[in-house]
């Protein structure tokens, strides 16, 4: 059953609406997904964790079917600090002052910025399959140009992207996910309906571009910031990586985060592509489970 015993509705946080599910009891745990995906992505390790934690699960702002911001010069509605700031504000809202976070992708970069804005809310954090945003620009070269070339394209001025992308959403989203080959089927079927409903959703794939032009300006500039500030990650920090995908080939993921960290940091290559949680849930599990203490 998809997402048995969660359930599923909207809060407004940080003036934005918010769509999530909610489940078990326990300790609180937000659980944040990546590009093209909504929380649906979650449907394999919710449910497990739920059994020791009180699992949130929202769309993260300007996807899935929350609130979409609009295009903006500085392509500040889906800065990272912004989108931190309305999870920040969900989980006050929700009556959950401090938090562990386990997050994927685009949901991961998130997740960095909110550790790093709101360090007294963040006992623990897990990011899979990313290693930061501006080590990622600042070590360019072919292999990643090439390999990631989606950040270059969707980062291109509105809206030129969102045009192409709109002609035909559903093979965008098929191109897209295929960065370690995959059928049709690699998806639940009900979350691939979610993804495929929600990028057809008036102004999702505007707010797609605008996080990947984000990323390439308001966001290197907090991340600069920050840097320069000598502020790092203070929780515990996991980092797990598909062991089958880019992000091993091209770096030390470990060795990158421990320069981003003052705490421990853990982690591994999980036997998998990209998308770890629907790839490899039982591994993914195991990891959590030496990681998360309830």
């Amino acid at each position: 059953m998809f997402f048995e015993g969660f359930t599923l509705e909207f809060r407004e946080a940080n003036g934005q609406r918010i769509r999530l599910r909610r489940g078990g009891s326990g300790p609180p745990l937000l659980l944040l997904h990546g590009n093209p995906q909504t929380h649906a992505m979650w449907h394999k390790i919710a449910p497990t964790l739920a059994r020791r934690f009180t699992v949130i699960v929202p769309d993260i702002r300007g996807y899935g079917f929350s609130q979409k911001p609009p295009a903006l010069p500085d392509s500040s509605g889906m800065a990272k600090r912004a989108m931190a700031a309305d999870l920040a504000a969900l989980m006050t809202g929700l009556g959950h002052e401090r938090f562990a976070v386990v997050s994927h992708d685009r949901g991961a970069r998130v997740a960095h910025r909110l550790a790093l804005d709101h360090p007294e809310r963040v006992e623990r954090l897990c990011t899979m399959d990313i290693i930061p945003t501006l080590t990622h620009f600042e070590r360019t070269d072919m292999a990643f140009a090439l390999g990631y070339y989606h950040w270059f394209f969707l980062a291109q001025p509105h809206d030129k992207p969102e045009r192409m992308i709109l002609r035909d959403v559903e093979d965008w989203f098929d191109l897209h996910t295929s960065r370690e080959p995959k059928d049709r089927g690699f998806f639940h079927p009900e979350a691939r309906a979610d993804y495929l409903a929600a990028l057809r959703e008036e102004g999702t794939v505007r707010a797609i571009c605008e996080d990947y032009r984000a990323a390439t300006a308001i966001d290197l500039e907090h991340d600069r910031a920050s840097r320069a500030a000598g502020h790092k990650l203070q929780c515990p920090l996991l980092v797990l990586w598909g062991a089958k995908g880019s992000i091993p080939k091209w770096y030390d993921p470990l060795a990158i985060w421990h320069d981003y960290a003052t705490g421990e940091v853990s982690g591994g290559g999980v036997d998998s592509g990209h998308y770890l949680a629907e790839e490899a849930p039982e591994e993914v599990l195991i990891w959590l489970g030496r990681f998360l203490r309830a």
